[in-house]
């Protein structure tokens, strides 16, 4: 009975074979049919061109060396037809078949692998964008090879697995039958090959290609089923058979073309998922689909087919990341993702050492540079190993330590190769930015390395032990990448700025990274983790002195490398010292950069005072903040770290003068304007409070002062708008928020909190201070004369902005003015009843004299919108006095009122007459 089912099976794997001859032969008379309609049609066609056409011209001296009246005398003579040889028709017939095959020269390599031609190449070309609609054209018209093929592998996979279900044979027989079947596959197809060719021309075109990669397939499953399903040899043997079958198929594929080479790569790495079995740890797959990606670059490295390895990267991906969904082993995924980028750069090189030429990454993205197909290949196995190591789930800490090391080593690596391949230098950027990535989702995320960490804080642990050593390790690893940028910037030609960019930035980004994510001081304590951040800086110093002493003038990277060891030392004192102490420190940083700047003119101090300046903001504003200064620290610190701020920025100002730091200047001027202002806020807040006001929070001066610096940080972000670029619409953000609360504050303290109005009784509504300089001054004159001081150096704005800062400033101003006549008539509490004849006189002369110095100002800048201002000032001082004075003064108040009024009415109008005169005599003698 069993050897019934044998046969049977026997007689099934015939069934394709039997179709495939039949294909053979039918396919063999079209083509001959086919080639003599082709000779025939080219026959008559060379006929009747020879048969028409005039008999070339006989060959004749230059006319210049003949007399000018013998070439002028001579005839032209008439086309005549001439004999054809046998030996000359031969050569112009055209050759076909074979012929026309070693007719061809042999030229360049041609495709995605030829370098981008200089006139004008688009970069779909230049990509091998074509390869996927090739490779789904040639499906289309011989689908019938793919299936027969795809067949024919399965035949050989599923004949294993159905001996291993039934029991038919012994498991060596079994594992012998797949072998043997593949290998008699691959002598059929190279059988074919050799007998009747296997280019498109031929009859039996890829016909060898399907029955060599069916075998190929059929080896693999063979030798998988002796690994994993029967445990007959181990690992290393395991091993070796497939480093043979991988041989073979690029063998193979260098004779067959990318039919064989494709179809071997896609079978070996559905083989593992066909064939099946259980395996303790079968984390050797991850060396077996590198292989894969091997053989299929190696393959690709001599042919210049292109797609084939895109094919065995993305097949090497795939199954990677397939074994490790379904049995783990982050760690050694780890490290198949950092092999991967490196074969697909040095075997399409053919060597050790690549040597990638052309434009980067980033020229192509940027600049829309053509790009070679190496490098745009070397450029995706980065970017997918970099992404993959960057989000690869761990069990433990010691997988998320690989996966750190294995980014690490990537980075490394890049760095040290890319010397003589300028194309993939930029890549060096992508495992950089996914170590610091992964630092950052490690720590979120609670991840088990920096899960283990936290729980080794000083707190939890036993007294006199000492800490784990992960952010010495991790900070040990970006140094590395540091050191080896800074490395590699020495010989870097043009890239020396970008090799100094990533030597400053690598390893104090990850140092910040850590402070802010891992809190290591937690764990270490904050002198330790102060002195790794200190020596880190001390590193960088030396760096730029080597830097200085090798570059001569060219200061670059002395400069980035300046930047960092200041940006370090700030970090090392925001761990040490106090809060004041840190403004303090930040403040004498931005000072010595812009030193530094003026003795060595490095324009790249510039970044770190505008740096500088945002920091000492948000310290001073945010954290830790007013709050501190107000209730919390005392008055000589309040006042260093606020006025040494300012005075800082003062130093700044004085130190760049002359050399055109437009940005820094900027930044430097506004940020001590806005320093100023706080100080002042932080000393009348201080002051006011200190005189047991009760609920001063509440108050009219307080909701002012409170709103201040947020006046303060929205004119700082409307004056850096004069420097434009790509954070403008930032800082309208910024400035639009900030205007918000601080119309929100002034809206209450003119309104609810109006000491007039009275809405809460308690001393915080009464009016204290003397006289003009009073809360009512820090409640609205202060806010009001900034906003309309601003408005000076705030020229670059739109027009409708400017008015409207104008608008609330001047109505602020007023409002003061308003209030401090009431307060010296009806004294402190504004909020008895009615209003006194004085008062009441009193605001109509502050209202007469504010229209006639306004009228003066118009006079005297020959503004008219400022004289149609004025003139609207004493017309609502004239409505005043006829609807409010009329019915609230008596006796000779109201009479003096109406003389005084008629007076500088009469005085006002003749004023604002000859004034009109003299604009109109202004204008037309310019006219004229």
């Amino acid at each position: 009975m069993e050897g019934l089912l044998v046969l049977a099976a026997l007689a099934v794997l015939a069934i394709p074979v039997a179709v495939v001859v039949l294909l053979i032969s039918v396919s063999r008379l079209k083509a001959r049919v086919a080639k003599l309609e082709r000779a025939l049609t080219e026959q008559a066609r060379t006929v009747r061109d020879i048969l028409t056409r005039p008999a070339a011209p006989r060959p004749e001296t230059w006319q210049a060396d003949r007399p000018a009246d013998e070439s002028a005398a001579e005839p032209t003579p008439a086309p005549e037809r001439t004999a054809v040889l046998p030996e000359t028709l031969a050569a112009e017939v055209p050759p076909t078949g074979a012929d026309a095959r070693s007719a061809e020269p042999a030229g360049p390599a041609k495709g995605p692998w030829a370098e981008p031609v200089p006139s004008a190449p688009t970069l779909r070309q230049t990509r091998g964008g074509g390869g996927a609609a090739a490779l789904g054209a040639w499906l289309r018209e011989n689908w019938v090879y793919a299936i027969s093929a795809l067949s024919l592998a399965l035949a050989g996979v599923f004949f294993v697995q159905y001996g291993a279900e039934r029991g038919l044979l012994p498991p060596e027989a079994r594992v012998t039958a797949a072998l043997l079947f593949g290998l008699a596959l691959v002598a059929v197809g190279e059988w074919l090959r050799r007998r009747y060719g296997d280019d498109e021309r031929s009859s039996t075109a890829y016909l060898p290609s399907a029955f060599s990669g069916a075998g190929i397939v059929s080896i693999f499953a063979g030798v998988l089923a002796a690994r994993q399903l029967y445990g007959l040899i181990g690992s290393e043997l395991a091993f070796a058979g497939f480093v043979a079958a991988a041989a073979l198929a690029m063998i193979l594929g260098w004779f067959h073309g990318p039919f064989l080479a494709a179809f071997g790569l896609i079978g070996a790495t559905a083989a593992p998922f066909l064939v099946g079995g259980d395996s303790e740890a079968p984390y050797w797959l991850y060396a077996y689909f590198a292989l894969i990606a091997a053989a299929g670059l190696g393959v690709d490295t001599i042919r210049r087919w292109a797609w084939l390895s895109v094919l065995s990267l993305i097949l090497a991906y795939a199954g990677g990341w397939f074994v490790f969904a379904g049995t783990g082993g982050a760690g050694w995924a780890a490290l198949m993702f950092a092999v991967i980028p490196g074969l697909a750069i040095c075997i399409p090189a053919r060597g050790l050492l690549p040597d990638h030429a052309g434009a980067m990454l980033a020229e192509a993205l940027v600049w829309k540079r053509p790009l070679q197909f190496p490098t745009l290949l070397a450029g995706g196995g980065v970017l997918a190993s970099t992404a993959l190591l960057t989000l690869l789930p761990t069990e433990n800490g010691a997988e998320s330590t690989l996966v750190f090391l294995c980014l690490a080593v990537l980075a490394l690596a890049l760095t040290v190769w890319s010397g003589a391949a300028r194309a993939i230098s930029d890549l060096t950027a992508l495992p950089v930015a996914g170590f610091l990535l992964r630092l950052v989702i490690e720590a979120v995320e609670r991840g088990p390395l920096a899960r283990d960490y936290a729980a080794a804080a000083i707190v939890f642990r036993a007294p006199e032990t000492a800490g784990p050593m992960t952010a010495t390790l991790l900070l040990g690893l970006a140094t590395a990448v540091t050191l080896a940028a800074a490395w590699a910037s020495g010989a870097a030609g043009r890239l020396k700025p970008f090799w100094a960019v990533g030597a400053a930035l690598a390893a104090p980004l990850a140092a910040v990274v850590l402070e802010i994510f891992w809190t290591p001081a937690a764990v270490t304590g904050s002198y330790a983790w102060a002195l790794h951040v200190i020596a880190l800086a001390a590193l960088m110093v030396a760096l730029a002195t080597a830097f200085a002493r090798a570059d001569g003038q060219d200061r670059r990277r002395a400069a980035y490398a300046t930047l960092s060891a200041l940006s370090l030392i700030a970090l090392a004192l925001f761990l040490i010292t106090t809060k004041g102490a840190l403004t303090l420190a930040l403040s004498a940083l931005v000072v010595v950069a812009a030193l530094i700047d003026r003795r060595f003119r490095l324009p790249e101090m510039s970044l770190f005072i505008q740096a500088g300046a945002v920091a000492l903001s948000w310290r001073l504003i945010v954290d830790p903040g007013l709050f501190w200064a107000i209730e919390r620290a005392a008055l000589w610190e309040a006042l260093a770290s606020y006025g040494g701020a300012a005075a800082a920025m003062a130093v700044v100002l004085w130190a760049l003068a002359g050399l055109g730091r437009r940005g820094a200047n900027v930044f430097a001027e506004s940020a001590g304007a806005g320093f100023s202002a706080l100080l002042a806020n932080v000393l009348l807040t201080r002051w006011l409070t200190g005189e047991g006001m009760g609920d001063a929070v509440l108050s009219h001066w307080a909701l002012s002062l409170n709103a201040t610096p947020w006046i303060v940080l929205m004119l700082v972000q409307l004056y850096r708008l004069k420097l434009g670029g790509a954070l403008s619409w930032l800082r309208w953000a910024i400035a639009g928020g900030a205007g918000l609360i601080a119309l929100g504050g002034l809206l209450l303290a003119a309104g609810l909190a109006n000491p007039a109005i009275g809405w809460n009784s308690g001393p915080e509504t009464l009016v204290r201070g003397p006289f003009v300089l009073d809360t009512l001054f820090v409640a609205y004159a202060l806010p009001g004369l900034l906003l309309l001081a601003a408005r000076v150096r705030l020229g670059h704005l739109r027009r409708w902005l400017l008015l409207g800062l104008a608008g609330i400033g001047g109505a602020l101003v007023a409002l003061y003015a308003g209030l401090e006549i009431r307060r010296f008539w009806r004294g402190d509490d504004l909020t008895v009843p009615g209003v006194t004849q004085a008062e009441l006189y009193s605001y109509t002369i502050a209202m007469m004299v504010v229209g006639a110095g306004l009228l003066y100002q118009a006079i005297a800048r020959r503004s008219q919108s400022l004289r149609r201002v004025a003139m609207a000032v004493i017309a609502l001082t004239i409505a005043k006095v006829f609807l409010i004075d009329i019915s609230g003064l008596t006796g000779l108040t109201r009479v003096f009122s109406f003389l005084a009024l008629g007076l500088s009415l009469a005085g006002l109008a003749w004023l604002n007459r000859w004034a009109a005169g003299r604009q109109g005599e202004g204008e037309a003698g310019s006219a004229g």
